[in-house]
């Protein structure tokens, strides 16, 4: 059977099983689940960590790059600056502040202050999920949620919104574990 980390947690309520691309699979449980319970749990699920592990077949073909994260964050802040500037006009919404992080789990963020924060990998994404993923944070200047309403104007200013987020389940967790050189 594979490694599985296990993390104990204060704040978990139940436990929380996941495979990461290109890391060991992880365990999150709460802090009173005995042994013998994390054993079992791990047994059970010793097929489906298998199943997850093997649909991590690289396919966007990262492992031939070599990027330099410093020039990503400039190219990334450069193309997304210029797109949220231009969409934002279109959607007629204004923002604060941008921001290009390293982000682990996120593609994208709205602060209830306008700043909008977006991972600097979305540049190795198709362009059509990169303007996906902006027009997705502009348009929670309006709508804060994940509300009917909230996907309603998602709808009204990329009607195929599916396809890039789907794209993004797809591919994401091997763009997320994608290490820019440095």
């Amino acid at each position: 059977m594979e490694q599985v980390e296990v993390r104990r947690s204060p704040r978990a309520r139940r436990w929380r099983l996941e495979v990461p691309w290109g890391a060991p699979a992880r365990l999150t449980v709460p802090q009173e689940m005995s042994r013998g319970e994390i054993r079992r749990l791990l047994a059970q699920h010793e097929d489906w960590i298998a199943t997850q592990r093997r649909r991590h077949v690289p396919r966007l073909g990262l492992e031939q790059l070599e990027v330099s994260a410093s020039e990503a964050r400039i190219a990334a802040r450069e193309l997304i600056s210029a797109l949220a500037e231009e969409e934002a006009e279109r959607i007629g919404v204004n923002y604060q502040r941008l921001r290009i992080g390293d982000q682990r789990t996120l593609w994208g963020s709205c602060s209830t202050r306008g700043t909008l924060s977006f991972n600097w990998r979305l540049v190795l994404a198709p362009f059509e999920v990169l303007d996906y993923v902006i027009v997705h944070e502009l348009c929670h200047l309006q709508v804060l949620d994940h509300s009917q309403g909230f996907w309603q104007l998602v709808e009204q200013h990329r009607p195929h919104w599916r396809r890039q987020r789907d794209w993004l389940r797809m591919h994401g967790p091997e763009l997320l574990a994608f290490e820019a050189c440095d």
